[in-house]
């Protein structure tokens, strides 16, 4: 059973920083596509950044210049470094993986995201 655990949310200031960590077990992390996806009040999950298992990443045009997606296979783990918040990037931020060969997904728990003054 593949498990996705998020960890790092948190109350930051605007112009503030987080980094998310998702770690994987139970699954073969070098054959995953890793995703994180947000979760505002009112409004469906999206996707924020992807990073496929060869290094390539994209991120929807909000938080390009200010949020960084990187994985380290040693740790089986995705991160997301968040720079320059906004309270608009306030949501639950969510893990995902896709298997790049049969598609199956998987998705972590959440983390609560909150920028406020």
């Amino acid at each position: 059973q593949v498990q996705l655990v998020e960890s790092g949310g948190g109350l930051v200031q605007p112009g503030g920083s987080l980094r998310l960590s998702c770690e994987v077990s139970g699954g073969i992390f070098r054959l995953y596509t890793m995703g994180w996806y947000q979760k505002a009040p009112g409004k469906q999950r999206e996707l924020v950044a992807s990073i496929t298992a060869r290094g390539q990443s994209t991120y929807t045009d909000s938080v390009k210049g200010r949020f960084t997606i990187s994985r380290d296979s040693a740790k089986d783990t995705v991160f997301l470094q968040m720079n320059n918040l906004k309270p608009e990037d306030t949501a639950v931020y969510y893990c995902n993986s896709e298997n790049e060969y049969n598609g199956v997904k998987y998705w972590g728990q959440g983390t609560q995201v909150t920028v406020s003054s």
